[in-house]
């Protein structure tokens, strides 16, 4: 059953409590009898088990995306003679 959070528009008073789905909102503040509003605040959402990944509802065998062009490899550095290398 979810929490709802209440607050009293008269005297400020604010609760939270457990209701379930079908039971009609709190309109009377236990405090002063003022007037109730329900509060909102955001929603956690926890996705839990598969489907909610880009991959899991891509075929393992390939993909619809084409693969950007490799580049061409760079020429390698030529390496530093020996005898100059040595003579220093």
């Amino acid at each position: 059953m979810p929490t709802y959070a209440y607050a009293c528009k008269d005297c400020g008073h604010a609760f939270d409590i457990v209701q379930a789905f079908s039971d009609n909102s709190l309109s009377e503040c236990p405090e002063c009898q003022g007037a109730l509003r329900k509060k909102f605040n955001s929603v956690g959402v926890v996705f839990k088990g598969s489907g909610f990944y880009r991959t899991d509802s891509r075929d393992s065998k390939g993909s619809t995306v084409s693969a950007a062009p490799s580049a061409p490899a760079a020429p390698a550095a030529a390496p530093a003679p020996a005898a100059a290398a040595a003579a220093s």
